[in-house]
């Protein structure tokens, strides 16, 4: 594992100042030969210049690196998001060739870009390389997923904390339950808003992903103070936005660091692992929260927040490793520009940086998501996840009203029933493990390619657990009915969210490969935006309608959606086919 630790922030930083001496990469240690191919490539910039010609569009997400020697035949690659492109959309990134005359990067730009560049890339030393997270051991993968997970429960768990708060927010400031209950929707809405800023910079490969999460962290930690001694509700909502908009690199990009360090085949086992650790969170906060609430005061969750978020810092500084692989190929070839003194050497990333237009970065992050929500089966997917997920943050209104109010719960115990939603998850991950294993990767192994509304299979199964939970969860809530029946109720929602959740968001990326990032990023927004608002509204619904008539009125909703899902599942390939955006792919 010292791979590990010279990799994290703190290995790195000691790394740095030691000039290699102590925790070094493989190419700083004493003996370490340059590969021939490398060195090969130095004799020929050395004996005349390399001129790179660049042309690429705007568009393609990532294009090919292949041996900076030889021409490899045409192929489809795997890129670092786990998607597929078609090498109709790329060229070779390298070919020498022989009597040193050129090297050409063809990337098939709309605008046609040339510039003379001396350079020869550097890529991976051969398909082994352990310094390529998707070689890294399995041990060691499992253990960067283990830190990725704590890093996401540590954020996610801020939301549902905060609950048991409420009722001394309300005392403490002399406000509203509605006014206290922002604290709640803001930091929900800031976790939806941060993406579109965080997202494209952990992709900026002379940034990376790990330093994003770290320096988000910290001040994600330190807004905790703030928070707590808040002279006034303004202070503490503002600070509270400020947490989730911090907070949400966690939330958005943790995915993308799973899809570093595993392959296609492999990666949504990763990716239910880390989903799980993050329901974890709003599941077991009202929990940890509330009894820390009802024996000291409404700041104590919020001092838990902060303990947990600053030991995951602290665990994340010594372990963490980058694992996006533009960036530790960028910082290998700064290496090996100091130990040959050969300025000629470049990774891939720091020639597409160099054509790399800031406009473009601003147009990609802030105006395409919003382009892409209007597409039909993007804009209905999000409205059906959004009210999923929105419901789910309206739990957090109606167990107080049912636990407290109906069974008299005491604080600390109102939040216990939330226990049954992690029982339910554990089945349905399981679940959906298995037929990821008995369906989906003997598929993707015999064709080679899954036909994206397949994936909404699952969702379908999903929505019908949605509106039986609130069903049972709304009239069963009653004195003479026992309070297991109400909590079997709503440990019936889960499944259908979790399940939910991991098909549209499956679904979505691999409709619009070339856009994922964007479609992905405006989905945030957009399902986190709608859960911020829904606990607003959600004691004044439960009280005029009652419980049974406010989860009536939200199953009706979901059970109206249902059909537009069943279209999708049939037709949606026939709505891809007319999109102007899979049109260019």
């Amino acid at each position: 594992m010292l791979d590990t630790f010279r990799d994290s922030t703190v290995g790195l930083f000691i790394n740095a100042i030691s000039r290699g001496h102590f925790l070094p990469f493989p190419d700083q240690r004493p003996g370490w030969r340059l590969p021939a191919n490398l060195q090969l490539s130095k004799a020929i910039s050395s004996s005349s210049d390399t001129i790179v010609m660049e042309k690429r569009e705007s568009t393609v997400a990532e294009f090919q690196s292949e041996d900076i020697l030889k021409e490899t035949p045409d192929s489809t690659r795997t890129s670092t998001d786990g998607l597929q492109f078609p090498e109709s959309n790329r060229k070779s990134l390298s070919s020498v060739e022989k009597g040193g005359a050129s090297v050409r990067v063809d990337m098939s730009r709309e605008d046609t870009i040339e510039e003379a560049v001396s350079g020869t890339i550097v890529d991976w030393y051969d398909e082994t390389d352990q310094d390529n997270p998707q070689n890294w051991s399995l041990n060691k993968r499992i253990f960067v997923l283990g830190l990725v997970s704590l890093l996401t429960f540590s954020v996610y768990i801020g939301s549902a904390i905060y609950t048991p708060s409420i009722p001394g927010i309300i005392e403490h400031f002399n406000v509203s339950k509605t006014t206290a209950t922002l604290g709640l929707s803001l930091y929900v809405i800031g976790y939806g808003v941060g993406p579109l800023i965080f997202s494209p910079l952990s992709e900026v490969p002379s940034i990376g992903r790990t330093p994003v999460y770290m320096a988000t962290l910290l001040i994600f930690v330190l807004l905790q103070l703030p928070t707590i001694y808040a002279p006034n509700i303004q202070t503490l909502l503002a600070m509270r936005f400020f947490a989730g908009f911090f907070g949400s690199p966690a939330l958005a990009t943790g995915g993308a660091s799973i899809q570093d360090m595993f392959p296609i085949v492999k990666l949504p086992y990763a990716l239910i692992a880390w989903s799980v650790a993050a329901l974890c969170g709003p599941v077991l906060g009202p929990t940890i929260g509330g009894f820390a609430a009802q024996n000291k005061n409404w700041k104590w969750p919020i001092y838990e927040l902060s303990w947990i978020g600053a030991a995951a810092f602290v665990i994340l500084m010594f372990w963490l490793p980058e694992t996006n692989a533009e960036t530790i190929l960028l910082k290998r070839a700064r290496r090996l520009r100091t130990l040959t003194g050969n300025p000629n050497l470049y990774s891939e990333s720091e020639i597409k940086q160099s054509q790399m237009k800031s406009s473009d970065v601003l147009f990609e992050a802030l105006l395409r998501p919003f382009q892409l929500m209007i597409e039909p089966a993007v804009l209905y997917a999000n409205i059906y996840l959004g009210l999923a997920y929105a419901i789910f943050y309206l739990w957090f209104e109606a167990f107080p009203l049912v636990y407290n109010d109906i069974y008299h719960f005491k604080l600390g115990l109102s939040g216990l029933p939330f226990m049954g939603l992690l029982v339910t998850c554990f089945f349905a991950s399981s679940a959906y493990v298995c037929w990821n294993y008995y369906r989906v990767e003997p598929e993707f192994k015999r064709t080679g390619y899954i036909v994206p509304e397949s994936r909404l299979a699952v969702a379908l199964v999903a929505s019908g657990f949605i509106p039986a939970s609130l069903l049972i969860f709304g009239w069963s809530s009653r004195e003479n009915v026992h309070w297991m029946v109400p909590t079997i109720g709503a440990a019936l929602y889960l499944p259908g969210l979790f399940l939910l959740f991991q098909s549209i968001l499956v679904y979505l990326p691999s409709s619009y490969p070339r856009y994922a990032a964007s479609i992905l990023a405006g989905n945030d927004l957009f399902r986190s935006t709608v859960a911020g608002c829904f606990p607003l509204f959600g004691t004044p619904l439960y009280k005029r309608l009652t419980i049974g008539g406010g989860c009536t009125l939200l199953a009706g909703l979901s059970i109206a959606l249902i059909p537009g899902l069943f279209i999708l599942y049939k037709y949606g390939g026939r709505l891809r086919a007319r999109s102007k955006y899979t049109a260019e792919l």
